[in-house]
């Protein structure tokens, strides 16, 4: 017999499938704002990359001093320095954090392709195919937004947060609605 592994925290969720629900329907909502905004989207995330540098920033400036006798100390406070510094200048210009953001994210994307691509090809490993296809969509999606830099940066972070909301909200309804339909069966058998 197996048992799946939801029903082991059944108890917990079964009175908070509500409020997963509401979460989901908040992020649905959330997601489809952002898609309908990308610029401003996009400008917001940039915002939120830029303060998390700065706080990030600050906190290893502290910790830097904090280890003082350490080796590493030159090495965390420069990390520090380096992420105050980037974080201010994205705050302060966030059409720009968004453009630098982006063309990161299409390297990235375009290294990560290229690297799936030969892994997959050159191992050939059962089903290899998914993972070829897997790093010419990655490839493309790259190229793509690189093709379309600087402009892409207006849109590509509100577009990706967009989506990522809409996908995150709705496995949240789904998980709410199968953790409600679940309780139901299992109370009426103990």
């Amino acid at each position: 017999m197996v048992t799946n592994r939801l029903l082991f925290g059944l108890d917990i969720l079964r009175p908070k499938w509500g409020w997963i629900l509401v979460l989901g329907i908040l992020m649905v909502i959330l997601g489809t704002i952002a898609l309908y905004m990308m610029p401003a989207a996009s400008l917001a995330t940039a915002l939120v990359f830029g303060w998390l540098l700065l706080v990030s920033g600050v906190i290893e400036v502290i910790h830097a001093f904090g280890v003082r006798g350490w080796g590493g100390f030159f090495l965390h406070l420069a990390c520090g320095v380096l992420g105050i510094f980037i974080g201010l200048i994205v705050i302060t210009h966030p059409v720009a954090g968004a453009v630098a953001f982006t063309l990161l994210f299409s390297s990235f994307l375009t290294v990560i392709g290229l690297f799936r691509l030969i892994a997959a090809f050159s191992l050939k490993f059962p089903h290899w195919g998914w993972a070829f296809f897997d790093g010419i969509v990655t490839l493309a999606l790259g190229i793509l937004i690189w093709a379309e830099w600087p402009w892409s940066g207006l849109w590509f972070l509100g577009l990706s947060v967009g989506i990522s909301l809409l996908l995150r909200g709705w496995s949240y309804v789904m998980f709410a609605l199968a953790v409600r339909n679940l309780a139901a069966p299992i109370a009426a058998a103990s």
